[in-house]
């Protein structure tokens, strides 16, 4: 292998333990991100400004701020060694009012001399000990003496003593001639200027996420079959420009269904007059054994009929209406007892549900329909939370095997093998349900049930 070969082996792998890597920590910073597009936004807005202010104040801090306390500390400690060389210097100065007079009026500070003694104990030291170290290093560099300084006991006052040959010279100077003490103020109006910000910030992007709230609840409500009330485009351009692509598109949709419903009603307008037709007929003829077969064949041919119609047509034209499924679900068990069953109902939790109520007990009476036909004993379950409403239709006949339980939702597919289908049908009713259901923005699913038979549970956002 060639030295070219061996580069190019190492440098895949290393591509491949970056991209492995970047992988896990994409994965990990997910679990950390909000979900929402209103807190990322946020985020993306309040992040880059807090890092930068901090940077700003970091660097204030570590650098102007530091740098004007250091002049500032080594300006007073040259006016104290000053004082000591004229300490030194005229010694006939025994008062020392020359020296406390030139400090006074000259440098600001404050002389004092003490007898000579050993230094207090050190004094509490401030958490944040700029000014303390600032200090103790241009003592120690400038004037190179015993000395002990104070700068919490008075807050506006710092103290400051040095052992001299023969006394100590206690020396009191103004906190702000050492400090830059106007930090506090700089950071004052740092914070405050940006949370001002900060809020009209996000009560301007409180504005520009409405629209698209909006947008996501229209197109759920027309998903679940549901008219979106006083919808309109509004927000940024963008957001417009996705209002009106979904206006238009449910515009094609409405106008694709109103002209099938209207080719639809001409076709069925067309069959149901050859069939009346027929019907006609055979009572002018009379009554034989034949006759009594093709009237039959001319039932289930209109039977036939309208469940084809009802297939292709759908739900369309109906407005959804809150509508009590405690009721709907009592008027199925009626219907089924009726037909002699044994048909239960319960039902959990608030009954009044928005839904297209001719069409979605349609969906409801097919399963119930279903049921009875292969089963004895119905039991018909509904369950409504702040999310869904559920209904599930429980049967004891023979069930459907488990493979087979997405086919029966094919349309005009028959299984003779796994319910008696010997009874005659179309072969529509489970495909019509399951139509139905999604039209609602939900689906219905087969699954065994705990009376030995079937179990069809339709679900449905609320």
């Amino acid at each position: 292998m060639s030295t070219i070969d061996t580069g190019l082996t190492l440098l895949k792998s290393a591509a491949g333990r970056v991209s492995a890597a970047n992988g896990w920590m994409g994965n990990a910073f997910k679990g950390w991100m909000p979900t929402g597009l209103y807190a990322r936004a946020l985020l993306i807005m309040i992040v880059p400004m807090v890092v930068l202010q901090s940077v700003v104040a970091f660097v204030f801090m570590e650098r102007h701020w530091n740098t004007v306390t250091r002049r500032l500390s080594a300006a007073v400690v040259q006016d104290i060694a000053a004082l000591i060389d004229v300490y030194k210097g005229y010694p006939q100065d025994k008062d020392r009012d020359h020296i406390r007079r030139i400090a006074q009026q000259r440098l600001g500070l404050v002389v004092d001399f003490l007898p000579a003694g050993d230094m207090p104990p050190p004094g509490p030291k401030p958490f944040f000990s700029l000014l303390d170290q600032t200090l103790s290093v241009q003592l120690g560099r400038q004037i190179g003496r015993s000395f002990w300084i104070d700068t919490v006991g008075r807050s506006n006052l710092v103290e400051i003593r040095i052992q001299l040959d023969d006394a100590v010279m206690r020396v009191f100077a103004q906190r702000s001639a050492a400090y830059a003490s106007n930090s506090e103020i700089f950071l004052f109006w740092m914070v405050g200027t940006s949370s001002i910000l900060l809020i009209v910030a996000v009560l301007f992007l409180r504005n520009q996420i409405k629209p698209i709230l909006r947008l996501a609840d229209a197109a759920e409500s027309f998903g679940k079959g549901r008219e979106a009330q006083n919808f309109r485009p509004r927000g940024a351009r963008e957001v417009r420009r996705a209002a009106v692509a979904f206006l238009e598109m449910k515009s094609r949709i409405e106008r694709a269904m109103e002209q099938r419903t209207a080719m639809l009603a001409g076709v069925s307008h067309d069959l149901r007059t050859i069939l009346t037709r027929f019907k006609l007929e055979l009572a002018l003829i009379g009554d034989s054994p034949e006759l009594e077969g093709m009237r039959k064949d001319v039932d289930e041919m209109s039977m036939m009929l309208e469940d084809y119609l009802a297939f292709a047509r759908g739900d369309s034209g109906e407005q959804a209406q809150p509508t009590d499924m405690s009721q709907a679900l009592e008027e199925l068990r009626s219907d089924a007892e009726r037909h002699g069953h044994t048909a239960t109902v319960t039902f959990h939790g608030l009954p009044v549900v928005t839904v297209k109520p001719a069409s979605f007990k349609r969906c409801l009476a097919n399963l119930v329909t279903n049921a009875a036909r292969y089963g004895k004993t119905i039991a018909i379950a509904g369950q409504r939370d702040h999310r869904y409403l559920t209904v599930t239709v429980d049967d004891d006949g023979p069930g459907i095997p488990s493979h087979l339980r997405e086919e029966v939702f094919k349309p005009f597919l028959r299984l003779d093998n796994a319910r008696n289908q010997d009874e005659g049908g179309t072969g529509l009713g489970l495909a019509i349900a399951r139509d139905i259901a999604r039209s609602h923005g939900g689906d219905i699913t087969l699954g065994d049930s705990p009376m030995g038979g079937l179990r069809a549970s339709v679900r449905i956002p609320v």
